[in-house]
């Protein structure tokens, strides 16, 4: 059997129905050499039992990685999936992101040693995200621009994200004014990098854990790659019930420190130095 050379992580919090999109989303990539683990900042038992069955039906192997819930603590969640992937290269996405079928393709086709990818999203409304189907997914309809204007999507620059390929990717990716950095929905890197600056800091909840783990690689001396043109994935809508100011200002304090002390590592991520705040 072939050694798996790429670990996909996804997150989830008590939405199956989303889930069960993004599994089909992957069930249909072209490359095919890779796992998922799912990192599960507590779901009941309604997403074991869709895990449980998508188990059976794609033809990738799925890890669940669960705990128990306590509140939003996708951080520590994200970090015990990293030590549970079973390969060298880590892509990390959400469990309401749909892959285009070439998206982990194009991750595999850019990896670079000494760099983590940047990739983007293209956010649906709520109408056209419940419409998505298994045979829109399989057809591809779903990210076919045609398709979504005929179901309510209107004309925007951004479009370009799901129509764009080859030279035009590129000269997008160089143009952007978007920063290359580690986006949660959509980003990758190898997983000795990762290890290197321990991760996740558990402190942070919602609000720019990944770009502080990106702050952290860069200050590691990895670089960054620029491909939201090239991978692309559908984010369905959904309420964000968790996103409150006093974590947000938090998490923006512990990014100032790690931007004006450029560290490297946190003595709150995977290996806990000292007990958390």
């Amino acid at each position: 059997m072939k050694a798996l050379d790429t670990s996909i992580i996804i997150s989830t919090y008590n939405s199956p129905a989303w889930l069960e999109k993004v599994l089909l989303g992957y069930n249909n990539q072209t490359y095919r050499n890779f796992e998922i683990v799912i990192a599960d900042d507590g779901s009941g038992e309604e997403t074991r039992t869709l895990v449980d069955k998508m188990s059976g039906e794609v033809f990738y192997p799925i890890v669940h990685v669960w705990h128990e819930d306590d509140g939003f603590q996708k951080s520590m969640i994200l970090n015990k999936a990293i030590q549970q992937c079973n390969s060298p290269y880590i892509i990390m996405s959400d469990g309401d992101c749909i892959p285009r079928k070439d998206f982990v393709e194009q991750h595999v086709k850019f990896r670079e040693e000494g760099y983590f990818l940047s990739g983007g999203y293209f956010m649906l409304p709520m109408d056209i995200s419940e419409m998505i189907s298994r045979d829109t997914i399989y057809s591809e309809d779903c990210f076919n621009v045609s398709w979504l204007k005929k179901h309510g999507l209107k004309s925007s620059f951004k479009n370009n994200k799901l129509s764009a390929s080859g030279a035009l990717a590129s000269i997008l990716n160089a143009v952007t004014p978007t920063n290359a950095s580690w986006n949660g929905h959509n980003a990758s890197g190898w997983k000795e990098d990762i290890v290197a600056v321990n991760g996740f800091d558990e402190r942070m909840q919602y609000g720019g854990q990944d770009r502080e783990l990106g702050e952290r690689l860069m200050n590691y001396g990895i670089k960054s790659k620029q491909i939201r043109y090239n991978a692309v994935v559908l984010h369905l809508d959904h309420p964000r019930g968790y996103k409150n100011q006093e974590s947000i200002d938090k998490n923006r304090a512990i990014r100032k420190e790690t931007r004006d002390q450029r560290k490297k590592w946190t003595d709150y991520g995977i290996i806990q130095k000292t007990i958390a705040e």
